[in-house]
């Protein structure tokens, strides 16, 4: 017999033992990480998450994570993020050391410095390739560049030297 709330007949002594759908669902999640381990639950979540990338791809991600982070944030306030954030560098620096910070902040430094000297290699590339395109004679049909003013010579001033 199903008990719906509408049924008066039955007593609280035949209800007894009855159980939520959240409950039977966090039995059935205990039952199941007990008997095949919390490992089982990572592999299954990577590969849900891979699924929904190929799905939908990173960008969902990226929206969700935005979205879930403006709730978090209106709900909390900024104030949480610094407290979450001071407590995780605090854990990192307990589990790996100070010199830890020390050799990333190295090596993003490193990091930095190629990707601007890798900029600048490509601002002077394409500065040279603008040149040599300005240099070539124009194509057939093209209207032709105005000339560069000449440059104007510095006025001298007479020195008795000369």
């Amino acid at each position: 017999m199903v008990v719906t709330r509408g049924d008066t007949d039955m007593s609280d002594k035949d209800n007894k033992g009855s159980m939520t759908v959240a409950e039977a669902g966090r039995k059935g999640g205990e039952t199941v990480r007990n008997e095949r381990g919390r490992e089982f639950y990572e592999t299954i979540g990577r590969k849900g998450g891979a699924t929904v990338k190929a799905e939908r791809g990173r960008s969902f991600y990226e929206e969700i994570g935005r979205k879930g982070g403006e709730t978090v944030k209106a709900e909390r306030g900024a104030k949480f993020y610094e407290e979450i954030g001071k407590k995780g560098g605090d854990r990192v620096k307990a589990t790996r050391g100070p010199n830890f910070y020390e050799e990333i902040g190295r090596k993003g430094g490193q990091k930095v410095k190629k990707l601007i000297e890798e900029g600048k290699r490509a601002a002077r590339a394409a500065m040279d390739a603008q040149a040599a395109a300005g240099g070539a004679a124009p194509q057939e049909g093209a209207a032709a560049a105005p000339a560069a003013p000449a440059a104007t010579p510095e006025p001298t001033t007479p020195s008795g030297n000369e």
